[in-house]
This record gives structure tokens, sequence and C-alpha cells, in this order.
């Protein structure tokens, strides 16, 4: 500090310090106004106008100045009505000022307007003009007017860019709030959805637009403390992004992008999902039409559903939903109708004797049965009621209600339900049909131990023949052969007699058999053996000798030495070995004679 200022600085202590009675003197305030301590002249500059109520152009003109100074000090975005204030302030000072300076005032002051000092390029003298005072008055007016101007269109669009987001948050939030997920805001979209998604957009849009014009407008008031650059996030995962707030007065301005949401969420909206809930309805139709086409001609539509199903569609709403309600209401309504189908397409095998056909047949029903009665069962569940919500226009336009929608599904339960249960009695009939034969009136087990029947099976050969012994009484046995066939009716039928002393019914626990039989099924022999030997030692045996064709060829009793394991048949010499064990053997010619 100078000399001078601190002179004048102690100066201005005494005027603090003193009475406040006392008048402040231009003169005194004018050492600080002319080393521009703006702020220190102030007070005193203040109570001068004040005091005097005097029109001091030079004091007027320096007001002006200390408050456009002072305007330009402020935060123009915090402070903005102040600084305005201010602005207005210097522009009215300055006016005083230039209405009240004269060229007397100039010659009696000029040392107070020395900073107009200039030379005369005329004269070449040195000078202050009123005409260059007043050009400079005009001049910053006219600037701080501009100034106004622009601080406000700069405070505007600011305010306006920041409420814009405000506005956009609180509207995404809102929709957020409406739906549990994005794939719940996708498949619950409304028109009103739509609308919202519209207006976010538009004001998303408009918040960046404001904020466009308010960088453009802040360049032309200079530096103001403020260099913001948007930063657009993207809206990743709808339940958790997209709510912070932005602070619009920081450089780097992070906002969430709204508009590539709303655009990524209308086009999903309108492009896919409200067409594709119209594909669900009329897709619901054409399988209604084949469920009355089944009921009115009696006929299998299976073809028709080949036809109907429309995987891309359902493929689709995959993509949002991995269990699509209509999708499972639609297997629901196909496996109803692959079952009926079904069950029209086995009428025409009713009167076939086939077991196994028939077995098949009711197991294909069963197979259908059981799908229908696990899809009612899914959608019986917790599972309707947490997806039910998600495919409103679907149930609205097919059912009506969901309380309608959910009695057609209990009503298909019920219906599965009971159906198993009739073709459940019906495959346990089936199953057990397999394990017999019908021989008139007779009943051939096809299976060993836990029969009543008359005919005890020994060997069972599956689908090709059955051995065993059958009783007219107790002590009356004979041996038989009966093939198997699909019918369960054999066609080969063969009794023939044995060693009554050795299959008497109580013996039956030792009775044993071992069969042969060739590839083409024409030939047979049968060994019924007892494994209990007699006093003798020995095991008693028969052997029979059967056609296919012709029955009974032969049979002959034995008395063997062992208990026969196997029997071997030689084509060429038509004789048969009989083996035991330890390399036993017994050999019969083609007559059944005991060679050896």
């Amino acid at each position: 500090m100078t000399k001078l200022a601190s002179i004048k600085f102690l100066i201005l202590f005494f005027i603090v310090s003193s009475a406040c009675g006392q008048k402040v003197k231009y003169k005194d305030i004018w050492g600080l106004l002319s080393t521009k301590q703006y702020d220190a002249a102030e007070p005193f500059l203040k109570k001068y106008l004040q005091e005097e109520k005097s029109d001091n152009p030079n004091a007027l003109l320096y007001m002006g100045i200390i408050f456009q100074e002072k305007s330009l000090k402020g935060d123009l975005l915090k402070q903005t009505s102040q600084t305005i204030a201010y602005m207005d302030s210097a522009v009215i000072f300055y006016d005083r000022a230039y209405k009240t300076i004269t060229e007397k005032e100039i010659k009696r002051n000029d040392e107070y307007y020395q900073a107009y000092n200039r030379r005369d390029l005329r004269t070449g003298e040195f000078g202050v003009k009123l005409s260059d005072i007043q050009f400079d008055l005009e001049k910053k007016m006219e600037g701080l007017r501009e100034r106004i101007d622009r601080v406000k269109m700069v405070k505007h669009y600011f305010s306006l860019s920041d409420s814009l987001y405000v506005k956009s948050n609180e509207l995404f939030k809102t929709i957020q709030a409406a739906f549990p997920g994005e794939k719940e805001l996708y498949l619950r979209a409304e028109e009103n959805t739509v609308k919202d998604l519209s207006l976010l957009s538009v004001r998303f849009d408009s918040c960046l637009k404001a904020f466009d014009l308010y960088k453009s407008s802040s360049s032309t008031i200079g530096r103001m403390g403020y260099n913001q650059t948007l930063s657009l996030q993207e809206i990743v995962d709808f339940k958790k992004d997209g709510t912070s707030v932005a602070d619009f007065y920081k450089d780097d301005l992070q906002i969430w992008d709204y508009k590539k949401f709303t655009a990524k969420a209308k086009q999903t909206i309108e492009g896919e999902i409200f067409p594709m809930r119209e594909q669900l309805v009329s897709y619901d139709i054409e399988i209604n039409k084949l469920r009355e086409k089944l009921n009115h001609d009696s006929v299998s539509v299976k073809t028709d559903l080949a036809a109907l199903i429309d995987r891309q569609l359902l493929e689709k709403l995959r993509k949002y939903d991995a269990e699509p309600l209509p999708v499972a209401v639609f297997a629901l309504k196909i496996s109803d109708l692959e079952y009926r189908s079904t069950v029209f397409e086995n009428r025409r095998h009713a009167d076939s004797a086939d077991v196994h056909l028939q077995l098949s047949l009711l197991r294909k029903e069963f197979m259908y049965l059981n799908t229908l009665d696990s899809i009612t069962t899914k959608l019986s569940g917790d599972y309707f009621d947490s997806n039910a919500a998600n495919y409103e226009y679907f149930v609205k336009n097919t059912y009506d209600t969901i309380t309608l929608l959910k009695s057609y599904i209990v009503g298909l339960k019920d219906y599965a339900q009971s159906e198993k249960k009739i073709k459940e009695e019906e495959l346990a009939r089936r199953m057990e049909s397999l394990r017999w034969l019908i021989n008139g009136a007779d009943s051939i087990p096809l299976f060993q131990g836990g029969s009543d029947s008359r005919y005890k099976a020994l060997v069972v050969v599956d689908e090709k023949y059955t051995v065993g012994l059958h009783y007219t009484d107790s002590l009356d046995p004979a041996g038989y052969l009966f093939n198997i066939n699909s019918s369960r009716v054999p066609t080969v039928k063969v009794s023939f007699p044995v060693e009554k002393q050795y299959f008497e019914l109580s013996s039956l626990d030792d009775s044993k058999a071992i069969s042969y039989s060739d590839a083409a099924g024409q030939i047979y022999f049968i060994l019924i053996f007892s494994e209990h030997k007699d006093d003798e030692s020995k095991v008693g045996a028969t052997l029979a000798k059967i056609y296919r064709s012709d029955g009974l060829s032969w049979s002959m009793n034995y008395k063997l030495d062992f208990v026969p394991r196997k029997i071997l048949f030689d084509s060429a010499s038509g004789e048969l070995a009989i083996h035991g064990d330890d390399n036993q053997l017994s050999t019969m010619d083609k007559n059944g004679k005991l060679i050896n």
C-alpha cells in the first residue's frame, strides 16, 4: 500500500471512530475510490449520498461503478436476482450521473475525472471532455442492460433444463414404481404407459434442448464460473437405475439417458408387445375352432394342430417371459385336443384282439392325459396368480375374466383326473391280460407260482410259448405247450401225458422243465422232470416232441441217472442230447428212444 493510501485509511479510521453525527466528506472517500478500493469505500459513499441527499455527479458515477463491480463478483446461477439487482442499481446511478455531469462540474472537480483524461487529436492537448464521459456512460448502461437480458436468459434456460430434468426424473420413478420389473413393464403396458413414456421422452428432450440453449447463451456473457458438460448414463437395470437426481451446478453433469430408455421401451411395446397380444388372441381363437371341429365331426385334429402351432410367435414371447401364461394355456388346450383326438383315432382299433396294440394305444392316451394333468396342476398353483397380471389383455379378450379362465382350468383338471382314473383301471386290466392265455373257458398263466389256475407254468419264453403241467385233479397231471401270440388266444395247443407218480400236485415244487424250439418256431422239445429222486435214485422225466403244424409227435417217459440241466438238438441226425452236471449225458434218437 502506498504512503498516500495509508494516510487515507487513517483518515477513514478517524471518520469511523468519530461520533456518529459527524458528516462524511466526499474528498475523504475519494482516496479509496481513486485507488479502486470499492469494498472499503462503499459504506461511506452510501452514507455520504444518504446524508447529503446530494446529486454529486462523481459520487453517483462511482456508486454505479461499485454496483457494476459487485454484479461481476456474484454467482450468476445461484445469486441471479441479486446480480441483476446490482446491475439495475448500476444503471440507475449511471443514468443519474449522466444527467448531472456538466462542463462546469468537470472543470470544478477535474481531479475526479482523470480516468477520462485524453489527448485531443486535433489540438494535441490532454483534457477531459464531457462527450467522452457521456459516451462511456451510454456504453456502460447499454452493456449492462444487454447483460441483464443475457443473464436472465442464461438463468431461464438453466432453470428450465434443471426443472425439466427433475420432472423427467419424477415421471420415470412413477413409471418405475408401477411395475415390479422391466418384464412387467413390457407385458403389462397399456396405452397410458405409452403416453407416459412419450411424455418422458418429450420432457427429457426439452431438457436437453434447454441445456443446449443455456450453454450457447452463457457463452455471450463471458466467464461465469461454470463449464458444465453433459454425461448421459444408460439405464441398464430398470429397477435400480434412473432414480438418482443430478446436480446441474457441477461441471461433470451426469444425467440418466431417459430418451434412449423411452425409445427402446416404446419400440418394444408398440412394435412387438401390442402386435403380439393380438396374435395370441387370434391363436387362441384358432385353437377353439379346432375344438369345435373335433366335437362336431368327432375326428382327430392332430394334423390341424401341427399346422397351427406358431413356434415363432411362442419364441418371440419367450424373449420377455421364460414361462408365459398364454403358452401354458395353449399347451393345456392343445394337450386336451391331442388326448381327445387320440381317443377318436384309437376307436378304429377297438375290435383288435392284439393286446400289445391295445396296450400301446392306451399308453399313448395316458401320455396325453399325464401332460394335461401336469399342465392343469401347474396352472392351478401359484404360477397362475403370479403371472396373470402380465397378461390381462389376453385374459380379457379370450376368457373375459381371470375367474372364468380359472374355472376353465379347474374343469380340465377335474376331467383329466377323472379320465386318468378310468385309464389307470383299464391299464391295470390290460397289463393283467398280458399275463394270461385264454383257451376257451380256461386261463393259462404266463408266470410261475401265485395262481389258483389248474395250469402251472414251468417255462415261459417271452412272447413265444409256455410249458407246464395241467391238473384235472391233484393226482392226474398232464404236460402242455401253448404258443403265445398278441391276441393271447393260442393257436398251438398241445397236451401230452406225463409219468403221474413224479408230478403229483403235491410235488409241484420239485417239477421243472427245459424246452427247445427252432428259430422258426416249427418244432419244440419239452422235457419235464422232477428234481426229487425216487427210491432207486432215479430222476423221473417225460420228453415230448411237438410240431407246430401237426401237434404232438410223441412223448416218452424216462428214469434218468442225473438231474437235467440243458437239452441240445441236432437237426441233422434228429437226435436230442440231455445234459446234466459233470459231463452226464443221455441221448435220444429222433423217435425218443434212449440211445445211451
